[in-house]
C-alpha cells in the first residue's frame, strides 16, 4: 500500500476514451486499456467512482439541430452512458475487480439505482463502482453529474481525464505557444470560460471545496504520481490549496 494524497477519487471519462479519437461506438481494446489504468489505481488502496460520458454513442446537438426535444435528446445521452458503463464494467470485471453499475435512471435488469449510502459502502468493500445515467435529470451535463456524484460520496478529489497534460489558456494542438497552468481558482475558471467543466459543475465543486484534477490519463506515470500528492496536470481549487 503506498502513500496516497487522495484515497476517494471520483474519476470523470469521455465516451470518446471507449472509442479513439474520430471514431464512434465502443473499442473493446480501448475498453480493456482503461480498465489495465483502473486496476492499477484500484491495486494502490484507491477507493474509486468512474463517471462516463457518451460522445461515443450519441450527442444531443445533432438532434436539437434537427428539432428534437431537448428533453428526450438528453436521456437518450443517459442511455448512452449506461452502454457505456456496462462496456467497462466488464472489462474491468475480467481483471478479477468486482464492479458495481450504479444508475440514476432506473434499469434493474442490468444495474443498481444510485442509493448514496449503498455506493459509499461499495466503495468501502473495495469494489469500483460506475455511475451511469448522468443525474437522472434531463438539461444536465455528465460534467454535473460527476460533480455532484463525487460530492456525494466524499471524494477527496474529482479527475477530469483527458488527452492532454492540463488546462491550457488556447488549443495547444493548434498553437505551440499555449500556456498550461498549474494551479487555477474555481473563479478564474469561470471568468476565463476554460473548457475545463461546464459551469454547473465547476460551481458545485466551487460551493463544496472539492477540487478537480485535470490530467492526461493516458500517461499511466502522471495519474499515479498525481494520486500520490506530486505536482501534475491542472489543479483548480481554492487559492490557498494552489
Amino acid at each position: 500500500m503506498v502513500d496516497l494524497k487522495y484515497k476517494r477519487v471520483l474519476l470523470k471519462l469521455s465516451g470518446e476514451a471507449l472509442s479513439g479519437e474520430g471514431e464512434k461506438g465502443i473499442d473493446p481494446m480501448l475498453a480493456e486499456a482503461i480498465a489495465q489504468r483502473v486496476v492499477h489505481i484500484h491495486e494502490m488502496g484507491v477507493d474509486l467512482a468512474i463517471v462516463i460520458g457518451a460522445g461515443n454513442l450519441w450527442r444531443g446537438i445533432l438532434g436539437l439541430e434537427r428539432g428534437m426535444d431537448r428533453a428526450t435528446a438528453d436521456y437518450m445521452g443517459m442511455l448512452g452512458t449506461v452502454m457505456n458503463a456496462l462496456a467497462l464494467m466488464d472489462a474491468i470485471e475480467r481483471t478479477g475487480v468486482v464492479v458495481r453499475v450504479m444508475t440514476a435512471i432506473e434499469m434493474r435488469a442490468v444495474a443498481e439505482p444510485f442509493i448514496r449510502r449503498r455506493a459509499m459502502r461499495h466503495l468501502e468493500k473495495g469494489r469500483v463502482v460506475i455511475l451511469g445515467g448522468g443525474t437522472g435529470n434531463p438539461f444536465f451535463s455528465t460534467d454535473t453529474a460527476a460533480a455532484l456524484r463525487a460530492v456525494e460520496i466524499g471524494a477527496d478529489v474529482l479527475i477530469k481525464a483527458t488527452k492532454v497534460d492540463g488546462v491550457y489558456d488556447s488549443d495547444p494542438i493548434k498553437n505551440k505557444h499555449a500556456k498550461r497552468f498549474d494551479h487555477l481558482t474555481y473563479i478564474d475558471t469561470l471568468n476565463l470560460q476554460l473548457e475545463v467543466m461546464d459551469n454547473t459543475a465547476i460551481t458545485v465543486c466551487m460551493d463544496n471545496k472539492l477540487p478537480i484534477l485535470v490530467l492526461n490519463f493516458w500517461e499511466e506515470a502522471d495519474l499515479v504520481s498525481a494520486l500520490q500528492g506530486e505536482r501534475v496536470g491542472t489543479l483548480v481549487s481554492n487559492l490557498e490549496d494552489g
